[in-house]
């Protein structure tokens, strides 16, 4: 549901935002579209500013793409082969968004966007005649974190040949790039970026939606990003571990919440809409429109944890089949029996307590009229209400108003990275990084309670509150084996990720935890996906590329033994 609302939403705001924001102005066609960049109408700073924008609703789209497989968003399908969110007429858009838009029936009738690597080739001429090395800088990093994405979610993907060498026409037959040499051709781009930030010049881009102009902060993402790539690769690479650790060594990344890298959204609602697209997608007139993931409400429920009122709000105070009578009309499920998988693993079914309505994992029956009863998106990261419990249904320009975020890299996500490189020779020896990296989570998230009209400032979490649910998890950590001990890291690793599961997905393919996720509502729903199909437009338009044969084809630095043995949870 989501990706159909982005296609309205999430586009004309990274065509349009950056009008607006822009200090330069040109003169267009108006018999074309003016969204639409061409070289000869734009300067450097347009490029960049639609680059920017870009790179985030691609963040969005890629973080819920993964979100959705490791239960931090709802999954709707119960056969992994066959889920409509992975059609590959349902990956177009943000494959068009990060190449080029081609085939614009894949985009809204009327709009247009040019694409991430297509606006990065256009910008470059001007950029080096006139020395633009922060412009430069800030697209070889959003190129080298766009293209290792596509790697982990896609394996092997065009990059060499993607566009012609006057940068202005892409080829219409690229081949495949080997995902090992997309990575090293990142690190690359990372070394140069960072090269780049440490030059002078005369003129800075017009608008950084990142860093507003802090170079040091941008460093600090490119080494960061660098790290990512290593952690990634350990399991192939005999090398990438130490490489890993001389940056941490060096000390020149991203460790301090001040630094995380987060694109920021407003709230105009009027076209160009600026608002979080998560909250644009639910904060409606009929209400929530994007059901909520069951494993991750009970989860964070029964541990009481501080961050729940931020992420999660109710606008119901009890669900049918928990508290209440179970109903047809809006929670079918709740008089069914409860699946034999289910009851033999242990995992709650349907309905949540304390009016957490979400969904399991696979459910895909229909929509009942439960728009003003659902749990939705809350003003964490996504711009909504914070919950008060006053359980009153939401209401269009409530809460945060939309002003949200998108978590792009994080502080805290940086301690769980340094917690897995401990517990690869000591499980024990990853649980300061880990109770770090919740401590970073639980500040930052708690943080954005101001940000919303409704917020109840004696209804946030005291620090006694906090101490309690961090000696908890000290103790549980202790006293786990080492598997549990990799459980309890991953399922705060997930809950940290709220809002953008890119790594959470290749967290869960790189160790196989946490072993204690919800299983597909189907008992048999296939092996799990251990990549995404290539999108429709790309294989049909390709004559060079085949459709994948399924979804367990697996990355280049993922090399655990085949599905459904790995991951565990299908």
């Amino acid at each position: 549901m989501m990706k159909k609302v982005l296609k309205y939403i999430g586009l004309t705001v990274l065509t349009g935002v950056f009008f607006l924001t822009s200090c330069e102005t040109t003169e267009l066609d108006l018999a074309d579209n003016p969204n639409f960049l061409r070289p000869d109408q734009s300067s450097a700073d347009l490029f960049l500013n639609s680059i920017q924008v870009d790179f985030a609703t691609f963040t969005e789209l890629m973080g819920w793409n993964g979100g959705d497989l490791v239960r931090i968003s709802y999954m709707n399908g119960r056969n992994y082969q066959n889920i409509a969110n992975y059609a590959p007429t349902q990956l177009n858009l943000e494959w068009n968004i990060a190449y080029q838009a081609d085939a614009q029936e894949a985009l809204p009738s009327g709009l247009e966007v040019n694409g991430i690597l297509a606006d990065i080739r256009a910008m470059e001429p001007e950029a080096v005649e006139s020395e633009l090395f922060h412009h430069t800088a800030i697209g070889q990093f959003i190129e080298a974190f766009t293209m290792v994405t596509l790697v982990d979610f896609f394996g092997d993907v065009p990059y060499s040949e993607a566009f012609q060498g006057d940068g202005e026409q892409p080829n219409l037959n690229p081949g495949l790039d080997s995902g090992a040499s997309i990575y090293a051709a990142a690190l690359q781009l990372l070394d140069d970026a960072i090269a780049n930030f440490g030059r002078d010049v005369v003129t800075e881009p017009a608008n950084d939606f990142y860093y507003n102009g802090d170079w040091d902060d941008w460093i600090k993402a490119c080494n960061t990003l660098k790290m990512k790539i290593y952690l990634q690769t350990r399991l192939v690479d005999p090398n990438a571990v130490a490489s890993f650790n001389a940056i941490v060594a060096e000390g020149n990344f991203i460790d301090e919440s001040s630094e995380d890298l987060q694109f920021e959204w407003g709230t105009n609602s009027v076209q160009p809409d600026a608002r979080h697209p998560r909250y644009a997608d639910n904060y409606v007139p009929s209400g929530g429109a994007d059901y909520l993931p069951n494993w991750l409400m009970n989860y964070m429920n029964e541990s009481e944890d501080p961050r729940i009122r931020y992420y999660f709000y109710r606008q119901v105070n009890a669900v049918p089949g928990a508290e209440i009578q179970p109903n047809e009309e809006t929670l079918a499920c709740s008089l069914e029996p409860v699946p034999q998988h289910y009851t033999d693993g242990g995992f709650t079914f349907c309905f949540l307590e304390n009016g957490y309505w979400g969904r399991d994992h696979g459910q895909n029956a229909g929509i009942p009229p439960d728009g003003f009863t659902r749990a939705v998106y809350g003003v964490y990261p996504s711009g909504g209400k914070f919950d008060d419990s006053s359980f009153t249904g939401l209401s269009v320009g409530s809460g945060a108003g939309g002003a949200g975020a998108t978590p792009i890299i994080l502080a805290s996500t940086v301690d769980f990275m340094r917690a897995e490189i401990a517990m690869l020779d000591n499980p024990a020896a990853g649980k300061p990084f880990m109770l770090e990296g919740i401590a970073k989570s639980i500040t930052k998230t708690t943080s954005f309670g101001p940000r919303a009209a409704n917020f109840d400032g004696s209804l946030a979490p005291t620090a006694g509150d906090i101490t309690v649910f961090s000696d908890e998890l000290d103790t549980d950590f202790d006293a786990a084996d080492d598997n549990g001990k990799w459980d309890l890291l991953a399922e705060q690793f997930l809950v940290s990720l709220f809002g953008n599961g890119i790594d959470g997905y290749n967290f869960y393919r790189r160790t196989g935890f946490p072993t204690t996720l919800q299983p597909n509502l189907e008992p048999e729903p296939g092996a799990f996906v251990r990549s995404l199909n290539y999108p429709g437009d790309f294989v049909n338009n390709n004559s060079s590329v085949s459709p994948k044969a399924d979804q367990t084809v697996q990355v280049f630095w993922d090399n655990n033994p085949g599905s459904p043995a790995f991951p565990i949870a299908n």
